[in-house]
């Protein structure tokens, strides 16, 4: 779909152009016929027209409604395309889920937005298969990182409690319109069917996950105090002045499931 269109820094839009990576991503999300796909930020639809076949259900959310126009005039002859203009932040993916079909979610996300969004979309997880979004380099190494270095955060241990994370490949700032001025990634986010973590409380992991990375340069001991004391801590096999991006995921669910239980 071609347009005369002005990318908008508000709505931090960087269009993706290149046919060799469009069509790079479209095999590695790979749609099969009876999916039901949703794109979020589908801008002027470049990878939408790689994914969309009649076999499949499409759904589109678009926040800038001066390409509503364009993206309806290419893709309303597929019967089973719908677009939504709306933003994707207040977005209530639930109400797409129907018939036991769980949604494939794909996306260039604009990088002003992309983590409150991932946040957002973790909480829609059991109705998902999988999520391949185009992120900032950045973003894709926290969501993939591991402890013990500095990518390690609360971004990637509640993306990993949900989901396993596969960082796919690389996209340089030249293959979008205009070229951003950050390297890109495609992120592969697959929650789990059978969770491999202990049962946790949730609102309990994200309070202490939040806590304990709230000053990074500082310890437990310090990130914790109110909400758990240096001989909790101990009690459950954590050192209090360990700093939190030393601590595995296992271990904050252990002290999540504390806190819930005191």
């Amino acid at each position: 779909m071609k347009t005369a269109h002005t990318p908008r820094k508000r709505f931090g839009q960087n269009f993706l152009q290149d046919a060799g990576i469009i069509a790079e991503i479209a095999n590695a999300i790979h749609p099969q016929p009876g999916e039901h796909l949703v794109e979020i930020g589908p801008g002027q639809g470049a990878l939408t027209a790689a994914l969309i076949s009649r076999d499949i259900r499409l759904d589109v959310v678009e926040l800038d409604r001066d390409l509503v126009t364009g993206l309806l005039a290419a893709f309303s002859i597929y019967p089973d395309f719908r677009l939504h203009s709306a933003d994707a932040l207040a977005f209530d993916f639930a109400t797409l889920a129907r018939d036991g079909v769980p949604l494939r979610v794909v996306g260039n996300l604009p990088y002003n937005i992309s983590t409150p969004l991932l946040f957002r979309l973790l909480e829609f997880a059991p109705l998902l298969q999988d999520m391949h979004f185009m992120l900032q380099l950045e973003v894709v190494n926290r969501l993939a990182a591991t402890p013990g270095g500095k990518h390690w955060g609360r971004l990637g241990i509640m993306a990993q409690y949900h989901c396993a994370v596969e960082h796919l490949f690389d996209v340089p700032p030249d293959a979008f319109y205009p070229p951003p001025k950050v390297q890109s990634a495609i992120v592969r986010l697959t929650p789990y069917p059978h969770s491999p973590w202990p049962e946790c409380d949730e609102d309990s992991l994200r309070r202490i996950v939040q806590a304990s990375f709230a000053q990074r340069r500082k310890t437990l001991r310090n990130n914790l105090k109110g909400i758990l004391s240096d001989h909790e801590l101990e009690q459950l096999g954590v050192d209090p002045g360990a700093r939190a991006e030393t601590l595995q995921l296992l271990d904050f669910i252990r002290l999540a499931n504390h806190l819930s239980d005191a």
